[in-house]
This record gives C-alpha cells, structure tokens and sequence, in this order.
C-alpha cells in the first residue's frame, strides 16, 4: 500500500531540492546570458571568445553539480531521508560523484540513493538533462552566428 503521509523527511527533501533547482536554473541563466553577451560584445579573436565560452559553461554545470551534492550533504544529516546502498560516501567528493552520474544521466556505479533522497538525484537527472541541452543550444546557436558556412 502506498503511503501518502507528509513525513518531516519527505517536506525536508522537496524543499532541499526545491531550492537546489531554483539556484541551479537561476545560475545557469544567469551564466548563459553572460557568456552570451560576452561571446557578442568581446574584441578578443573567435577562439578565444569560444573557449571562453566553453570554459564557462563546464564551470557552471560543475558549480550545479556541487549544488545537488550540496543538497544531499543536507540531507544525509536527516537520518529517515535516505542514505545509500553500497556504503556511506566518506568524503563530499563521493557525493560530488554520485551527484556527476545524476546530472550527466550515466547512472550510479557503487553508490546508490535509497529512499526519499532519490527525489533529488532523479530531479538532478532530468535537471542535468536539460541544463546539457540548454548548453549545447546555445554553443549552436553561437557558433551559427560567427562561423561562416
């Protein structure tokens, strides 16, 4: 039977990942409309500008996925949110790691959400998913208004 309670573990990792959704939309925003202008505005030659641009976008997705295992040190601390399947992750580097195989949707290796933690990494999963895909839409677009064909 499905149990529909509202329990302090299950409001305490919607809101942790509320929050870490609106911070990592707000910042990938915020970055994109940056590096675009910077992309637009720069004197700087098109490789330049590009890496540029290409270093700016990594370091976001970095800073979102650090984000999410942010969240989750957060929630590791609420005992009946959830832990994982394969031993504890001993360093914030093992959550960085789960946290990068959410994001990047290539899927858990050792570590394994259980419980009501998996909200957040299958939020960061489709998060990821679209974050990737905003990225790569504006690389295009970039690189279709300043390369010529």
């Amino acid at each position: 039977m499905l149990d529909a309670t509202l329990r302090f573990e299950n409001l305490m990792t919607a809101a942790v990942t509320l929050a870490v959704f609106v911070c990592c939309v707000s910042l990938h925003y915020e970055a994109s409309i940056r590096l675009s202008r910077h992309i637009e505005t720069s004197k700087r030659s098109l490789r330049w500008r590009f890496l540029v641009l290409m270093s700016g976008i990594f370091v976001t997705h970095v800073a979102e996925i650090w984000l999410f295992a942010g969240g989750a040190a957060l929630l590791l601390h609420v005992p009946a949110a959830g832990n994982f399947t394969g031993g504890e992750p001993r360093h914030f580097l093992d959550l960085v790691y789960v946290s990068t195989m959410a994001y990047s949707s290539l899927g858990y290796d050792k570590l394994s959400p259980e419980g009501p933690i998996r909200f957040l990494f299958g939020t960061e999963g489709l998060l990821g998913f679209m974050m990737i895909t905003w990225s790569a839409s504006l690389t295009f677009l970039k690189m279709q208004n300043h390369w010529a064909v």
